[in-house]
């Protein structure tokens, strides 16, 4: 279990997210058995989707984050609710590629150059949709860039995933800090000030701190108060009846082809794997409520 927390500064000029997403991106790692650095770009981009998805009004609001580059992770997608809890997967979860020239692994090289897009679902007639071109594909600064172009909001975004030597998460997380309208020039400065110097997301997760410790580091020249908290998860939210759904979908005639060819046709879930299977009878009577 993930835990989020939310903050505001007492003079109401910043705001700030974090989450400890360390248990999520296991999770993610266990499903999709993805060597480190995919691991680490599905575990950034899932850490930013609780972020967002966190700030979401409606409680029924989701956020789906789409990576799509020309590096051989091919893509990345994440999807949250409006509690932070949040689904995704590669396009390619074997990525095996050298460190990057500080030691580190090549998120960038992975990803490659691209675009990231961003959906949210607000119950509306159609999604809000804005996509831009990938500014480093390290994800974070992408994060940054997005709120920048697409909504005007002054963003700094952290992310970090450290992946052991056997594969699994030793620590995973992140932060956004945003400027809310009518920031002073002064704030703007102090929190320039806050940040510089600051330790990465795992490192400060490593030593042992915890959420709202880490936002009281970041923000550390001003006074900060907490709005709410949260645990978070990964929670997929398929079912049978939503992959019967998809099925019936693929209309009539398609059905009973399957049905023909195949004694047992099955679908699996893209987010947690789970493998849903259908004999011949059911999808013939699936096909009597296709067009």
């Amino acid at each position: 279990m993930g835990h989020l927390i939310r903050c505001i500064t007492t003079d109401g000029q910043i705001a700030a997210t974090a989450v400890d997403t360390t248990d999520i991106v296991n999770r993610a790692e266990h499903i999709h058995q993805t060597s480190a650095v995919v691991s680490a770009a599905l575990g950034r981009l899932l850490t930013a989707a609780s972020l967002m998805g966190h700030q979401l009004k409606g409680e029924k609001d989701t956020l789906t984050l789409r990576i799509k580059g020309d590096g051989e992770v091919e893509c990345l997608i994440a999807v949250s609710d409006s509690q932070g809890n949040v689904r995704g997967y590669p396009g390619n979860p074997i990525v095996e590629i050298p460190l990057n020239n500080v030691g580190k692994l090549d998120v960038k090289g992975a990803v490659g150059n691209g675009t990231l897009s961003v959906s949210k679902d607000l119950g509306m007639k159609e999604p809000y949709n804005g996509t831009i071109e990938l500014v480093s594909g390290e994800i974070a600064e992408d994060i940054a860039a997005y709120f920048a172009i697409s909504e005007q909001i002054p963003t700094v975004c952290a992310l970090g995933v450290l992946v052991n030597p056997d594969l699994s998460i030793k620590a995973a997380g992140g932060y956004l800090i945003q400027l809310l309208p009518f920031a002073e020039e002064k704030t703007i400065d102090a929190l320039e000030e806050s940040i510089k110097g600051l330790p990465s997301v795992t490192e400060m997760l490593s030593s042992g701190m915890n959420v709202e410790q880490m936002v009281r580091k970041a923000l550390n020249k001003f006074e900060v108060e907490v709005l709410d908290e949260a645990d978070v998860a990964y929670k997929c939210n398929c079912s049978r009846e939503r992959v019967e759904r998809a099925l019936i979908s693929i209309g009539k005639k398609d059905l009973l082809k399957l049905a023909e060819e195949q004694k047992v046709t099955e679908a699996n879930c893209h987010f947690c794997e789970k493998i849903y299977r259908f004999n011949e009878t059911e999808l013939k009577n699936l096909a009597k409520s296709a067009k």
